[in-house]
């Protein structure tokens, strides 16, 4: 199989790029200038370099390609410049979409987003049938993967044989950037996370991410879209979950949603002067009004894709931030009860 893929140097991409080049195939990536990509030339990918929103360097990318997986994204809750972002998520999309039907590609994969969906106020889990609109949704991330995942859907309508994937929060080793959800961990793991607020995502490990991309590529139904999700957890739980990794107790505080409202808009005139994404974004806060769960029955059917728990990828992530250095020495930390904190072997 002759594979294409764009945001292969990105967390989800990185692991797709693996899962493929395991499989046999023989990969492409597109990649941009200053992307990472030692990883990549180590699995002994072909590399492209281009742009999404430079369609002549995808058409390059996509030649010959049998399947084609579109990962890339720019996954950024506050940009200095937004429009950034609907160049990339929404104009690199359809400029993917009319290369791969005009050059006659099998089968295509879009890496959509549960952001596209709305979720409910009382937590319950929603699944593919609870399509948000733009009204539904918070900043301009996710009100361009909405409208990137509306373009798809037009262009199955005219012929291209494209499956959509929704990721929910994926969780495991190397979240370089980090992801926002990965910075949560690596705040909470460097002490600078003294309080919670009440809300809750659906973590799934990163390799059932790509492995899901694969499946969806086999059996997915053209212009259908399939939620890749693991388990609904409250922010609480999460940060549970990561101390048990290093003996150290979660966050007992709970904060009311204002608080860091407030903090949030105090940053952002800040973080806009000094020309740096802001620690609190408001976006994000925004976001955690809702518990964002969801059900992924969909794709366990249909796909087969079959997610294992979640506890391996949070200690795997745990670990990968230790060997990378985002977090400090554990002088300051308190383990979760008596003796002193557990270290799992090697994790850093």
């Amino acid at each position: 199989m002759n594979a294409f893929l764009t945001g292969g140097s990105g967390f989800v991409g990185s692991h797709l790029a693996r899962a493929l080049v395991g499989r046999g195939a023989r990969v492409r990536c597109l990649v941009r200038a200053a992307s990472r990509t030692d990883d990549l030339r180590g699995l002994g990918c072909e590399l492209v370099e281009g742009d999404l929103r430079d369609e002549a360097s995808v058409r390059r990318g996509l030649a010959g390609a049998d399947v084609a997986f579109h990962c890339a994204a720019d996954y950024r809750l506050c940009a200095k410049e937004p429009d950034d972002i609907y160049r990339t998520n929404v104009d690199g999309t359809n400029n993917v979409m009319r290369a791969a039907l005009e050059l006659g590609v099998r089968r295509v994969v879009h890496t959509s987003s549960v952001a596209t969906l709305a979720a409910r106020t009382d937590g319950v889990p929603v699944d593919e049938r609870a399509r948000a609109t733009l009204d539904d949704v918070v900043g301009d991330y996710k009100r361009s993967k909405l409208l990137a995942e509306r373009a798809v859907e037009e262009w199955a309508g005219r012929g291209l044989p494209v499956v959509i994937v929704s990721p929910s929060t994926p969780v495991g080793e190397g979240d370089a950037k980090p992801t926002p959800t990965g910075q949560i961990i690596v705040d909470f793991l460097n002490g600078r996370m003294p309080a919670y607020v009440d809300t809750g995502l659906n973590l799934v490990d990163v390799r059932d991410v790509a492995e899901g991309h694969i499946l969806a590529a086999e059996r997915g139904r053209v212009g259908e879209s399939y939620i890749l999700g693991g388990a609904n957890l409250s922010l609480k739980e999460i940060l549970e979950l990561c101390g048990r990794t290093v003996g150290r107790a979660a966050p007992r505080l709970r904060l009311p949603i204002w608080i860091p409202l407030v903090l949030a808009h105090l940053e952002a005139p800040l973080a806009r002067a000094l020309g740096r994404e802001p620690r609190v974004p408001l976006d994000g806060v925004r976001m955690s009004k809702r518990k964002m769960f969801f059900d992924s029955g969909k794709a366990m059917r249909e796909l087969g894709v079959t997610p294992g728990p979640i506890e391996p990828a949070i200690e795997r992530a745990v670990r990968w931030f230790f060997a990378q250095g985002l977090v400090k020495d554990l002088a300051h930390r308190r383990p979760a009860g008596r003796g002193r904190p557990r270290r799992p072997e090697n994790a850093w």
